[in-house]
């Protein structure tokens, strides 16, 4: 059986975080507010929970969950290298609705599914969910829904489609925005390439805005939007918040 916090309730909030930690230390799930859509998350240096988050989702290894982070710093010890042009996309737009997939850090030991040595990150603008990543350090998180479905965009539509695989849910009212992030790969950039930025994933951010910041760096194809390529509660590689 699962449990259910207000978090908007001051004497909800410190118990629910309690309980979400307890349940992310044990590699259980938990349901969290973002700014784009409620996002269902895991402790991505956990195996069995990440796992456990993709068979609640119906999804497979082949659609991995983005990884939400607590600031740039943890940023920057999940990927391999930071580009100037994401540093320019990060001061601009973090925290807030933009996933950036990136050369994962090969160091480090975790198994996200099928990435291609690849990891989508973002920083999201809620307070609800940073306390979280500072607390737990970086987690899977995807949007909270069966794949197929709609994201949760309050709580109650969350506890509608996954039920009791999730332990602990959390709620901070109805989403801010409604719109899944923006999903761009950045991995063109790395190591001298020159190869644009593709957008995956239209969502919380516009072409348009990307491209104040980007230039021509980012591919003017619309086409390249890809739904499948990674879905956030975000939503992207396997659905970001």
């Amino acid at each position: 059986m699962y449990d259910l916090f207000d978090c908007r309730d001051a004497e909800q909030l410190l118990p629910g975080m309690r309980k979400a930690r307890q349940a992310i230390g044990r590699g259980e799930l938990v349901v969290l507010p973002t700014d784009t859509v409620y996002g269902v998350g895991a402790d991505a240096f956990s195996a069995p929970a990440v796992a456990r988050l993709l068979a609640a989702k119906g999804r497979s290894r082949q659609s991995p969950p983005p990884v939400l982070v607590a600031g740039v710093a943890t940023m920057r010890a999940l990927v391999a290298e930071v580009p100037e042009p994401v540093e320019r996309l990060v001061e601009a737009f973090w925290p807030g609705g933009l996933t950036i997939v990136l050369p994962a850090q090969p160091s480090l030991s975790w198994d996200l599914g099928d990435t291609a040595g690849t990891v989508a990150v973002r920083m999201p603008a809620e307070r609800i969910a940073l306390e979280l990543l500072e607390e737990c350090g970086p987690l899977a998180v995807s949007s909270a829904n069966l794949t197929g479905r709609p994201a949760a965009l309050d709580v109650h539509g969350a506890v509608e489609m996954l039920g009791d695989s999730v332990s602990v849910y959390l709620d901070g009212g109805p989403v801010s925005t409604g719109r899944a992030s923006t999903i761009v790969d950045a991995t063109g950039l790395v190591a001298g390439s020159v190869r644009p930025v593709r957008v995956l994933r239209e969502g919380a951010l516009t072409r348009a805005r990307l491209r104040e910041v980007l230039g021509d760096l980012l591919e003017s194809d619309p086409d390249d939007d890809s739904d499948a390529a990674r879905d956030d509660t975000a939503v992207p590689p396997g659905g970001p918040a």
